[in-house]
């Protein structure tokens, strides 16, 4: 039996547009008890983030964007199935939270050539993965709306969290190692592209992701009234 996959490449990941004029700064005040709630659940989870990576940001990065490429892929599918369910057009949600969970997922083998995970963050990432997913599948089975707004708040703290990294390694307190081939070719990077480089480029995907979550609850709202 022949092996058809030989000679066969498989596509790649559609080169990232990097839009270096997104707004950093951004911040959705909670209002409502469902705001109030998602808010709340990320404060949670960045307090002991904080606790345990201290300033290991690339660290930090490989093991919150394994959590981070999650939420797409979940949304993608259940939005999915809801379409075919339903027999309508999807407007275009199925596509946006999949490039979301690939583009989370290039952040995550970006950061593994920069910061290889010891022994107990893999175990962690396996935990955390198993423990979220499930958690988010219901979350978004039962509420999408609060989904889309715990995602939107965990981006603003990613946002948070790599800037922070940046001012790091602009003072020199981390490394400004070369970049890795990986993220030169996925975002297109000068070939002598930096860590800061980088950095730059993966705060503006969240910031982009923070942005698109947060308008999907505007469009469910929109829906509602």
């Amino acid at each position: 039996m022949s092996d058809t996959s030989q000679g066969h490449e498989f596509p790649k990941p559609e080169p990232r547009i990097v839009d270096y004029d997104i707004a950093i700064d951004t911040h959705v005040p909670p209002k409502t008890l469902s705001d109030k709630i998602a808010y709340g659940f990320v404060r949670f989870l960045r307090f002991f983030a904080d606790k345990f990576f201290a300033k290991r940001y690339g660290h930090r990065a490989v093991v919150l964007e394994t959590v981070a490429a999650v939420p797409g892929m979940v949304g993608g599918l259940l939005q999915h199935l809801t379409a075919l369910r339903k027999m309508r057009d999807d407007e275009g949600w199925i596509r946006t939270l999949l490039d979301e969970a690939e583009n989370e997922r290039m952040h995550l083998m970006t950061f593994i050539e920069i910061a290889q995970p010891n022994w107990f963050e893999r175990f962690l990432i396996i935990t955390v993965q198993f423990i979220f997913y499930n958690a988010y599948f219901f979350l978004y089975l039962f509420s999408s709306r609060t989904a889309h707004r715990v995602i939107g708040y965990f981006e603003e703290e990613a946002v948070i969290s790599y800037t922070q990294y940046l001012a790091e390694v602009k003072a020199g307190k981390q490394e400004n190692i070369p970049a890795p081939q990986i993220a030169i070719d996925y975002w297109n990077l000068d070939k002598d592209a930096r860590l800061m480089d980088v950095i730059i480029a993966v705060r503006a995907d969240e910031a982009e992701h923070r942005d698109v979550n947060h308008g999907f609850v505007d469009i469910l709202d929109a829906r509602k009234g």
